[in-house]
């Protein structure tokens, strides 16, 4: 029998939800305004920190839009059936993400016009270059993909679309990755390890985003939430999760025994002050070893429980990519190696950086942004299915009180 889907009716939920993540956006907008009228110096961002806040979002963003799509090529590209009700909802949330991480990354850059230059000249040397074609690939191959699961007509060619649209996000995320390994002047980016940490970051903070968006639409429908498929995701997430405190051991570990990172890794792990506990406090426990308690424990069976562990690996990603992207370029460059300089450019200083409002604003309306996008999508075209599983809230806690 055919899957039914449905469009998420309107009411006071609808209007209000669509009301408050309007003038997120908008307040987004007026930052990003203003800071272009004032200029970067409204900000917390120096010539030493030239990606402030508004990069981490776009940056978390762009690769959870990437980890987003893990439902969907679960069921089409490995033919797991439990997973394609919600196929269509996690094409429509990779989209989403995508187009908010892009927006804010573009608002970012001072001068919003000139991306028409990027788009039109090329150099292809540059890994910048090549996110313009993965970024715009990204959404045209996802559009296509969603369109062969609308078509009746074209629902045979979604295994071949969604294998694509697979291959592709492995790409775009590697590509966004390598945008840090590249930077060998840094000493925290100079890694070829950053691309696959990047994929696994993805695959981790874009199923945390997935399972709190399908948990969000079955309370607004009164959908029962399928306790297996919530069983199986959460214990995918439970990997991802360990999968990317491994990575990131195995990046430090690798610091630690080349002499030339010593110094980078004494003050990320021990002296940095903010930075040292968001990587301890934010990264390792709170996105990572506190979801892993939640997600394994015996009370990580009930939908509240997994949510929390999911807003906890949200918050934890976020923390990851503002020591990634923040501490890395605070940290000095070494111009000379084995020798200290000073001079009156902060050579040799550790920069300083305190994120304006204007940039959490500007972040927070690309998530608005993203997330409004999935709200409106819900209510005009059917995406949401009528059910997600056949058995009721009554047999679903019979089963997992007997599981345990």
């Amino acid at each position: 029998m055919n899957m039914v889907y449905q469009q998420i009716d309107g009411g006071a939920r609808f209007y209000f939800a669509l009301a408050v993540l309007t003038m997120i956006m908008a307040l987004g907008a007026a930052a990003a305004h203003y800071m272009e009228l004032e200029g970067h110096h409204v900000t917390g961002m120096t010539n030493q920190v030239v990606w402030g806040v508004p990069h981490v979002f776009a940056v978390f963003l762009i690769i959870a839009a990437s980890g987003a799509l893990n439902t969907a090529s679960i069921a089409s590209v490995f033919g797991k059936a439990g997973y394609k009700p919600l196929a269509r909802l996690s094409g429509l949330l990779a989209v989403a993400l995508l187009v908010g991480g892009l927006t804010v990354l573009v608002l970012d850059l001072g001068r919003p016009d000139r991306l028409i230059v990027a788009m039109t000249t090329y150099n292809f040397k540059s890994i910048f270059a090549w996110n313009i074609f993965l970024y715009t690939g990204f959404l045209l191959i996802v559009a296509v993909y969603l369109w062969m699961m609308f078509e009746p007509r074209m629902n045979r060619y979604i295994k071949p679309g969604g294998l694509v649209a697979f291959l592709w996000r492995l790409i775009l995320t590697t590509g966004t990755g390598s945008i840090f390994g590249f930077l060998v002047a840094r000493q925290a980016y100079d890694a070829a390890i950053m691309a696959p940490m990047f994929v696994i970051m993805s695959l981790a903070f874009g199923t945390a985003m997935f399972m709190l968006i399908w948990f969000a639409a079955c309370a607004w429908t009164g959908v029962v939430v399928d306790a297996e498929l919530a069983r199986r995701l959460k214990n995918l997430l439970g990997m991802f999760i360990a999968a990317v405190l491994y990575m990131s051991l195995a990046y430090h570990l690798t610091n630690l025994y080349a002499t030339e990172h010593h110094g980078y890794e004494r003050f990320l792990l021990l002296e940095g002050g903010a930075y040292t506990a968001l990587f301890w406090f934010g990264h390792v426990l709170i996105g990572g070893v506190f979801p892993l308690l939640l997600l394994f424990s015996p009370a990580g069976r009930s939908t509240s429980t997994i949510a929390l562990a999911a807003t906890l690996v949200v918050a934890g990603g976020l923390a990851q990519v503002y020591v990634i992207i923040i501490a890395g370029q605070a940290y000095p460059m070494p111009l000379f190696p084995g020798m200290t300089e000073t001079s009156t450019f902060f050579d040799g200083v550790v920069a300083g950086y305190s994120p304006s409002l204007y940039e959490i604003g500007l972040g927070m309306g690309g998530v608005a942004l993203s997330l409004l996008i999935v709200v409106v999508a819900l209510r005009v075209l059917p995406f949401f299915p009528h059910s997600t599983g056949s058995r009721s809230t009554a047999d679903s806690e019979s089963a997992a009180a007997s599981a345990g």
